[in-house]
C-alpha cells in the first residue's frame, strides 16, 4: 500500500534518502543532481546547481513551505516524489514555446515524478498523481495540467509521467507540445 504525504520540512531527510539512494546498478540517481529544480530555473543556473545549489534550493523551499510537492511511502520508506504548483511558478514553463499556455485558465502544473527503481511499476506514480489532483483542488486550482511523455519517447522524458497514466486518471488530451503531450483535468 502506498501512502502519500505532503513534502514538508519534516520530510527533508526522507527526500534526501530518496534522491540519493543508489539504484540497482549503483551510481547517483538523477534527482541527486536536479533536486526538482529543472522547471524552477533556466540555463546555467540549473546546470551549475548540480554542484549543490539545487539541493540547497529544495531544502530552503521545503523549510519555508514554498514547495507544493508530495512524497510517497511504502512500509515507512520514501519511494516516490511529485512536484506541482501554479503554472506561473515554473520559470522554465513560462519560456517553453512548445508548452505555451493553452488558454487563460490559471491552471496548476504537475511537472515532476520520481519513483525509486525498486518501486517502479507498482502504482506509485499513479498514487502520487491522484494525490496531486487532490492537493491542487484543495488549493483552489481550477485545473491541473501535465506534460506527459509518450510511451515511445526516450526514458529521459519519463520524469513528467507517461500519457497512459494521465489518461487513466481522468486527464484529457489538450494538444501536442514537442516531445510531450499537454493533458489537463478540470477540478
Amino acid at each position: 500500500m502506498t501512502e502519500v504525504r505532503p513534502a514538508t520540512a519534516a520530510a527533508w531527510e526522507d527526500v534526501v534518502d530518496l534522491f540519493t539512494r543508489p539504484g540497482p546498478r549503483g551510481g547517483t540517481p538523477f534527482p541527486g543532481q536536479c533536486w526538482c529544480q529543472y522547471w524552477l530555473t533556466r540555463g546555467r543556473e540549473y546546470w551549475d546547481g548540480h554542484e549543490g545549489d539545487n539541493r540547497a534550493r529544495l531544502e530552503e523551499q521545503l523549510r519555508h513551505g514554498d514547495a507544493h510537492a508530495l512524497v510517497a511511502y511504502r512500509d515507512g520508506e520514501a519511494v516516490g516524489w511529485c512536484r506541482l504548483g501554479p503554472r506561473s511558478s515554473f520559470v522554465r514553463l513560462a519560456h517553453a514555446r512548445t508548452l505555451a499556455p493553452v488558454d487563460d485558465v490559471p491552471a496548476w502544473s504537475v511537472v515532476c515524478f520520481y519513483v525509486a527503481p525498486a518501486a517502479k511499476r507498482q502504482g506509485v506514480a499513479s498514487a502520487l498523481l491522484d494525490a496531486a489532483v487532490e492537493l491542487a483542488r484543495d488549493r483552489g486550482a481550477p485545473a491541473l495540467e501535465g506534460y506527459a511523455a509518450r510511451p515511445e519517447h526516450p526514458n529521459i522524458d519519463s520524469y513528467t509521467g507517461y500519457l497512459p497514466m494521465f489518461l487513466a486518471a481522468g486527464f484529457e488530451h489538450v494538444r501536442e507540445g514537442g516531445r510531450r503531450t499537454i493533458v489537463r483535468r478540470r477540478l
